[in-house]
C-alpha cells in the first residue's frame, strides 16, 4: 500500500489533476448516471471549506508574530513596491473583469441579496470585522477572521516569547501540511466536480472556463509586461525590459513548473547574487517578497470573485470594486506558501457582496480545475516580481548614490 501511495505522490500534481479532469469529462459524457462520483467533489470541497478558515487565521497570526520588527529604511522601497504592485494587480483584474465580464454555470447558484451600494458594502465589511472571532471561524466569516488574526498577530509580535512564536510557527506549518494533504486529493475532487458539471450541463461549460482562464492569464501578462515595467522605468530611468525579461527567464520559468514562490527562493537568491545585489538586502527582501508580493494571487481572487458576482446577477459598483481590490491585495499576502492559497481566499472576498460560502467554494473548485495553467502563471508572475522589485529598489538607491547600474540595463550582456 505504501508503495502505491509513494508512486502516486511521485507523479506531478499537475499531471494527476489533468488526468482527473479528462476522466471526469469523459465519464460525464458516456456515463452521466454514475452519480456516485459526485461525492468525490463534495468531499473535496467540504474538506477545503473546513480547513480554509483555520488556515487563514493561523497563518496570518504566525506570519505577523514572527515578522521582523522594523525592516529598516533600506527595505522601505522594496516593501512599498511589493504592496503597490499587488494593489495595482487587483486593479488591473477589476478593469479586465468590467471589460470582459465572465459568467459561469454553478450548481444551485441562487441569486443572493446584493448590497445596494458602497455604503452597505462598507457597513457589512465593518460589522464582519468586529464579529466574535470564534463565531467568525465557525461561520467562515473571512473578514472577521482576517481582522482578528491581524490584531492577535500584532499583539503577539511585541509580547510573545521566542518559544511562543516557535509554537505558533509550528502550528502554522502543521496546518499548511494538512492543507497539502487535502490538495493531494485534488485529482479525485476535480474528477467529481467535472463529472457533475459535464453530466448536468454538457461540455459547453469548458467554453466559459476557457474564457475565465484567458482573462486570468491575460491580466497577469499585462501586469508582467506593461504595468511592472512601467514602474521599473519610472524609478530607474532606463529601458526596463532587459531586467524584466531576465527575471522572467531565470526566475519565472522555474516558478512556472515548481508552482511555489517559497520553493523558488533559492533560485531567486542565486539570481540576485548574479545581478550584483547586496546580500544583506536580498536575504530579507526575497523571502519577504515570497510572502507579500502576490500580484498573481490578487488577480485570481479579484477575477474569481467578480465572476461569481456576475454569475449571480450582482451589480458591482466601481467604489465596491476598489474596496475589493484593497481587500484582495491584503488577503493575497496570506496566500503564500500554500498550494491553492489564493483560491482558498476567494470566499473572503465573496463575502463582501453577500455571496454564500457554498457558491464561493464552487468558485474555488472551478479554480482548481483551471489551476493547471492559472496557478503556474500566477507563481511565475509572483516569483519573477520578487527579484525584479528587489533589484529595482537597490538600483534606485545606486542612482541616488551616483553608482553606475549594471551594463545589461543598457542593453549589453552582463
Amino acid at each position: 500500500m505504501n508503495a502505491i501511495v509513494k508512486r502516486w505522490q511521485g507523479i506531478s500534481l499537475i499531471l494527476r489533476i489533468l488526468v482527473g479532469l479528462i476522466l471526469g469529462a469523459v465519464l460525464g459524457v458516456v456515463a452521466p448516471n454514475l452519480t456516485i462520483l459526485t461525492i468525490l467533489g463534495d468531499i473535496f470541497v467540504g474538506a477545503l471549506k473546513a480547513v480554509a478558515p483555520v488556515l487563514v487565521f493561523v497563518l496570518v497570526i504566525a506570519s505577523l508574530a514572527n515578522a521582523s520588527v522594523g525592516i529598516g529604511n533600506r527595505f522601505r522601497t522594496v516593501v512599498v513596491l511589493y504592496m503597490l504592485t499587488t494593489f495595482l494587480a487587483a486593479g488591473v483584474a477589476v478593469i479586465g473583469s468590467f471589460l470582459f465580464p465572465i459568467t459561469l454555470t454553478l450548481t444551485d447558484a441562487a441569486v443572493e441579496s446584493a448590497p445596494s451600494g458602497i455604503a452597505e458594502v462598507l457597513r457589512t465589511l465593518l460589522n464582519n470585522m468586529v464579529s466574535n472571532p470564534v463565531t467568525s471561524l465557525s461561520s467562515a466569516n473571512y473578514v472577521g477572521i482576517l481582522a482578528w488574526a491581524v490584531v492577535f498577530g500584532l499583539a503577539l509580535r511585541g509580547l510573545a516569547s521566542d518559544s511562543t512564536k516557535t509554537v505558533l510557527q509550528d502550528v502554522s506549518n502543521a496546518i499548511s501540511t494538512a492543507v497539502r494533504w487535502v490538495i493531494e486529493l485534488a485529482p479525485f475532487g476535480i474528477l467529481g466536480l467535472v463529472f457533475n458539471n459535464v453530466s448536468t450541463n454538457g461540455l459547453e461549460i469548458f467554453t466559459s472556463y476557457g474564457r475565465l482562464l484567458a482573462l486570468l492569464v491575460g491580466c497577469m501578462l499585462f501586469m508582467a509586461l506593461i504595468v511592472s515595467p512601467a514602474i521599473v522605468a519610472i524609478l530607474l530611468h532606463r529601458n526596463p525590459y532587459p531586467l524584466v525579461f531576465r527575471c522572467l527567464r531565470e526566475s519565472g520559468v522555474y516558478a512556472f513548473f515548481t508552482r511555489s514562490s517559497a520553493a523558488n527562493i533559492p533560485v531567486n537568491m542565486d539570481l540576485c547574487e548574479r545581478l550584483g545585489l547586496d546580500k544583506d538586502l536580498y536575504s530579507v527582501s526575497i523571502p519577504l517578497g515570497a510572502t507579500i508580493n502576490m500580484d498573481g494571487a490578487a488577480i485570481t481572487i479579484t477575477i474569481m470573485t467578480l465572476a461569481a458576482a456576475n454569475t449571480l446577477g450582482i451589480q458591482v459598483s466601481l467604489p465596491a470594486a476598489i474596496v475589493l481590490s484593497a481587500m484582495s491585495a491584503l488577503g493575497a499576502c496570506g496566500a503564500s506558501g500554500v498550494a491553492g492559497g489564493s483560491l482558498l481566499l476567494i470566499p473572503m472576498a465573496c463575502s463582501l457582496f453577500g455571496i454564500s460560502n457554498d457558491v464561493a467554494m464552487q468558485m474555488v473548485g472551478v479554480g482548481f480545475i483551471i489551476g493547471v495553467v492559472q496557478d503556474s502563471v500566477e507563481t511565475a508572475l509572483n516569483s519573477a516580481g520578487d527579484v525584479e522589485f528587489a533589484a529595482t529598489a537597490e538600483y534606485h538607491q545606486w542612482l541616488k548614490q551616483g553608482k553606475p547600474l549594471p551594463e545589461f540595463l543598457s542593453g549589453k550582456k552582463n
